[in-house]
């Protein structure tokens, strides 16, 4: 497990390093497209849930629950509690 946590420690800090050494303006011009690509994800999700709703019948079936004791050969159980009441003395 230490040797993973090295691992992805030395490739974070290379990654910076990388980071640091880009000229300012590519760094601006990366971050311009990741966050086109966001914004582009953003919308392609959006319209795809609008989509799916506006598609989508909202109609639920409604119905009797049934018992699923009863349809079983057992017997019910009995209604009444079968502890004796506690009474004030």
């Amino acid at each position: 497990m230490k040797n993973l946590r090295t691992k992805i420690d030395q490739w974070l800090e290379k990654l910076d390093k990388d980071w640091e050494g880009m000229p300012v303006k590519r760094q601006h011009l990366v971050i311009r497209y990741f966050f086109a690509a966001y914004v582009l994800l953003t919308g392609v999700v959006i319209f795809n849930v609008c989509r799916d709703t506006a598609a989508a019948r909202n109609s639920m079936a409604v119905d009797h629950i049934e018992n699923p004791a009863r349809s079983g050969k057992q017997r019910p159980a009995p209604l009444q509690d079968s502890l004796k009441p506690i009474l004030k003395q």
